[in-house]
């Protein structure tokens, strides 16, 4: 039995709703996002205010990414199920308290619960942002808000090195975690017009599958992290490793037989669908070496200051951001096969470029500003690239399931992409750039498997039941117009 619809609002109808929707998702997407990437800078002084050590400390940012990796999943049939704008809000609500606890904190112990928490109100947000916005956007446009939304969290991931050098140092990390609290309550305010007249199906999808899940990716990310310091023939990694398959056969089986599974299995039927999320698994472990490794290799080769890295990584950030505004609004559209194959490729060349020539004389404006843009340039495509194809690979009552699961793959690939990081700098032959060209060689290849997966896409509208032509939803009507005008000239 399909539950009632709320009564619709002044706002239901508007035409400034989807206006509004796109706002709100940019804004939530933003902040989860360069959460993510900012606290880095502050574990040093976090470190020297609770006198732990630097190792104790790491678990900052690892708590909050088992968290965000585990559940995005899971959370994606949660919004489709309660509603994307009340899950979408509950995320920003949780997340804008948990922010303010990590300031307040007085222990350590405090302080990281509350950033676990934190991730945990990311995992909701965002993929019930992206849900949000192809579900409020009309068709004909919708092409257009995923370059914006895509461009939001491309520009917190890759500009929070430089905001966050600048806080820490001109004031406290403490206030790094303040920034949130504006934004999350004019988010809270705004957002509550679109609660009114949303769709939902009321059905809740496994949440004992969804435990299942989050233990998985939760244990895996948890092995990656970890086996960088404790060896990966630990007892530590062995566990996780016995744990990760375990819950993830858990995981399929409950997914086969459920009616209503945490992960929908039934999306890779799609062969975009299994691509791109494949794709955004390699995606995610190039861009997270990256972005790690810039810091790394700016601060220990070319001895720049905290803050000089993070300005010295800003112009590629703002690349990215215009890419993927721009990229959307395209007279033409560009088929997602093109702009993730291209994009892929133009990281690739960036950071070959880089393997081949770095060393310890800095060179920024002769080698690091040039490549950074190109690499921009890469990361805006193949980011709109990778969420269009997924999202418009899935019926438009799973847009946010299918965006979780893709996320999430991402994020795992993060993981992957900062344990290897790790592993490289420590093992491999050489001194001065070399350890870090290693790395550059590593994210060359992972570039390269993820333009192999690009040129495999082919969006093709999904399947969706339709008893008889004059009962098909005005939603997937749109839908279908939405991938018709994505797949360009792929046929």
């Amino acid at each position: 039995m399909t539950p009632s619809a709320p009564s619709p609002g002044p706002l239901a109808d508007s035409p400034r709703r989807p206006f509004l929707a796109l706002l709100l998702a940019c804004a939530g997407t933003f902040l989860s996002f360069l959460d993510a990437t900012v606290t880095n800078l502050a574990v040093p002084p976090i470190a020297d205010d609770f006198d732990a050590s630097l190792t104790t400390v790491s678990w900052v940012a690892t708590a909050y990414v088992i968290p965000f990796a585990a559940l995005l999943a899971p959370a994606g049939p949660l919004a489709d199920a309660l509603g994307r704008a009340r899950v979408f809000l509950i995320g920003v609500a949780v997340f804008t308290a948990s922010s303010l606890l990590i300031a307040l904190a007085p222990t350590l112990p405090l302080l990281l619960g509350a950033r676990a928490l934190q991730g945990l109100a990311a995992a909701l947000l965002v993929p019930a942002s992206l849900g949000l916005v192809l579900a409020e956007i009309p068709a004909e446009r919708r092409r257009a808000a995923i370059g914006t939304w895509s461009a939001a969290g491309a520009l917190a991931a890759a500009a929070g090195p430089a905001l966050g050098g600048l806080v820490v140092e001109a004031l406290d990390w403490r206030v790094l975690f303040c920034l949130n609290l504006p934004v999350g309550l004019w988010v809270l305010i705004a957002g509550r017009r679109l609660v009114a007249g949303e769709p939902r199906t009321g059905r809740l999808p496994d949440l004992a599958g969804g435990l299942l899940l989050a233990l998985c990716v939760g244990s895996a990310v948890y092995g990656l992290t970890r086996g960088p310091d404790h060896g990966w023939s630990s007892a530590h990694v062995l566990a996780a490793a016995g744990v990760t398959v375990l819950a993830g056969l858990a995981t399929a089986l409950r997914a086969l037989r459920h009616q209503r599974p945490a992960l929908r299995l039934d999306l890779f039927r799609s062969r975009t669908f299994a691509v791109a999320s494949g794709v955004s698994l390699a995606y995610g472990t190039a861009l997270f070496t990256t972005m790690l490794l810039g810091v790394l290799f700016l601060t220990g080769a070319w001895d720049y200051s905290t803050l000089e890295a993070g300005l010295a990584m800003s112009p590629a950030a703002l690349v990215t951001a215009v890419v993927g505004i721009g990229v959307g609004r395209l007279p033409a559209a560009l088929p997602p096969r093109t702009l993730v194959a291209a994009g892929s490729a133009l990281i690739a060349a960036s950071t070959a470029v880089l393997a081949l020539l770095i060393d310890t004389e800095p060179h920024f404006w002769t080698l690091w500003l040039p490549t950074g843009a190109v690499m921009g340039v890469g990361v805006g495509m193949a980011t709109v690239g990778i969420s269009g194809a997924a999202a418009l690979s899935a019926p438009p009552r799973h847009f946010a399931a299918a965006t979780g699961t893709v996320m999430a793959a991402r994020q795992v690939g993060g993981a992957l992409g900062i344990a290897a990081t790790a592993v490289i700098i420590a093992e491999a032959a050489g001194t001065g750039a070399e350890p870090y060209a290693a790395v550059y060689w590593f994210a060359t290849a992972v570039n390269l498997a993820a333009v192999v997966g690009g040129l495999a896409l082919r969006v093709t509208a999904p399947p969706v039941p339709q008893p008889a032509a004059s009962a098909q939803s005005a939603s997937t009507r749109s839908a279908s117009a939405a991938v018709r005008s994505l797949e360009g000239d792929q046929r």
